[in-house]
């Protein structure tokens, strides 16, 4: 009789555990109550209890759960379970919200090492309070123990199908066993037709993101060395479209893992205690799987290949920070059938660009063939070349080129952020009423990582693109490419 009751307690055990395990927390509380309430105080039981309402994560189930474990203390008061239980509880809390819970768990772990110096439970006991919480490092070892079950099963297995077919007699000969749930629904997802990819990259996800990883590196050198004028979301979205199979595969897993639950959970609902489980017709159960390793040999040489990579792409980008297009200053002594004079004694206006001042610069006006100096100028053109590297559209778009209040220069009609300059980088216009004059004039400035710009010229009614070419042509022909 003794015999059957322990039986019934392991086996009410293990549906409470079972229920923990897909997520029915409250369901595997009611179901440890009810039998302890039946036939009285039970170690495995009480523990069984408590870890239950652990799995809540939160300050009241676990002030519940130091309740249970002291109830099974004071029944049992030398079991290694109970104690490694409570000890791992009290290494979990916040020592400044409950002083005295976690100052216990010393003396629980002391009391342990006397009892059950080398045992498991001790080394779990002590390696508990990490920072990472158990919800979280349980979800990941799932996902792990599913591909590696999944991957396993599949490389040993003649046919897909045939894998499949094993891991269902498994999970039908054991019902209550999540991991063999899990396999089951994995690789019966995987073996349908049309699954060659996803097991594809269940074995070779490794290769496959770190060829993703050489793509995306090779087009972020590509941009920085060759094209520069291609923009780093390129790279970007050649990465996350490749990495799209990675993510239909993930949901294909997380799909698999939530039918498992749902089916441990109903034949853990449906189970009659007392039954027997795990052992098929013939009186086998299925085997035993293989531990999953933390770390495999592979995983450390395809991470130290990753971060190789990644230096690769820093110090690509940081001497890409670093770079700026290299331009030569071309002062026409006449532009455009106008006489040019230079203004650099009088007037630079980039004699002082990040407290330093260009390398080469030019500042000069243009009036009509015999016209005094100090005429109305037609065009007025001011260029400097340099180590602009730090350079950013707020000092073009915020004032720094043309200023933002530019009501000295006239009335001013329009204003706009112009796009890029005759090079690339970044332009200004307005266009404006000449005050003392009324001649209609526009101005434009502009700025990339090698150069700076400012034109001011006479226009007619012209339209904003017609300004922002006519600024662009003069632009270039005051600042040619260096040669190399």
């Amino acid at each position: 009789m003794n015999d059957n009751k322990h039986d019934v307690r392991e086996d009410v055990r293990g549906r409470v555990d079972a229920l923990v395990a897909v997520g029915r927390s409250a369901e595997a509380r009611a179901v440890a109550r009810d039998a302890l309430d039946a036939d009285g105080p039970d170690a495995g039981l009480l523990l069984s209890l408590a870890l239950a309402h652990m799995a809540e994560d939160d300050d009241e189930h676990d002030d519940a759960a130091e309740r249970v474990f002291r109830e099974g203390l004071d029944a049992f008061p030398d079991d290694v379970g109970l104690l490694a239980g409570y000890a791992e509880l009290c290494a979990r809390t916040d020592a400044l919200d409950r002083p005295g819970r976690y100052a216990r768990g010393p003396v629980l772990l002391a009391r342990l090492r006397e009892i059950a110096p080398y045992s498991p439970e001790l080394l779990r006991a002590e390696a508990a309070g990490s920072s990472v919480s158990t919800t979280v490092k349980n979800s990941v070892s799932v996902r792990r123990v599913q591909s590696f079950d999944a991957s396993r099963a599949f490389a040993e297995a003649p046919t897909p199908q045939a894998a499949a077919a094993q891991a269902s007699q498994w999970a039908a000969a054991a019902p209550r066993d999540l991991r063999l749930a899990v396999l089951a629904e994995t690789t019966g997802a995987l073996a349908a037709p049309g699954g060659s990819w996803s097991r594809l990259l269940l074995r070779r996800g490794l290769e496959y993101r770190f060829v993703i990883a050489v793509l995306v590196t090779v087009l972020v050198v590509v941009r920085v060395t060759v094209l520069p004028a291609v923009p780093y979301g390129v790279a970007t979205g050649a990465g996350l479209l490749l990495a799209l199979p990675l993510l239909g595969l993930r949901r294909q897993l997380r799909a698999a893992r939530e039918r498992a639950a749902e089916r441990v959970a109903t034949a853990v609902t449906e189970a009659v205690p007392g039954d027997e489980a795990g052992v098929d017709g013939d009186g086998f159960g299925p085997p035993e799987l293989q531990p999953v390793p933390r770390v495999t040999p592979r995983e450390y040489a395809f991470a130290g290949a990753g971060l190789a990579l990644m230096a690769v792409i820093g110090v690509t980008a940081y001497a890409s920070s670093l770079a700026y297009p290299h331009y030569d200053v071309v002062a026409h002594d006449t532009f455009r059938g106008l006489k040019g004079y230079d203004l650099r004694e009088e007037f630079d206006p980039f004699r002082a660009v990040f407290d330093g001042t260009p390398e080469d610069s030019t500042t000069r006006v243009y009036v009509a063939e015999g016209a005094a100096p100090d005429a109305a100028a037609e065009y007025l053109v001011a260029v400097g070349t340099g180590d602009f590297h730090e350079m950013r559209e707020s000092y073009v778009y915020d004032g720094g080129i043309i200023p933002m209040d530019t009501a000295g220069a006239g009335t001013v009609q329009d204003t706009w952020e112009a796009g890029s300059g005759p090079y690339g980088g970044w332009m200004r216009c307005l266009r404006y009423t000449e005050a003392p004059t009324g001649t209609p004039r526009a101005m434009c400035g502009w700025a990339d990582k090698g150069s700076i710009g400012l034109v001011l010229f006479t226009t007619p009614d012209e339209d904003r693109g017609a300004v922002e070419a006519r600024a662009r042509s003069v632009g270039a022909d005051f600042l040619r490419p260096a040669a190399d």
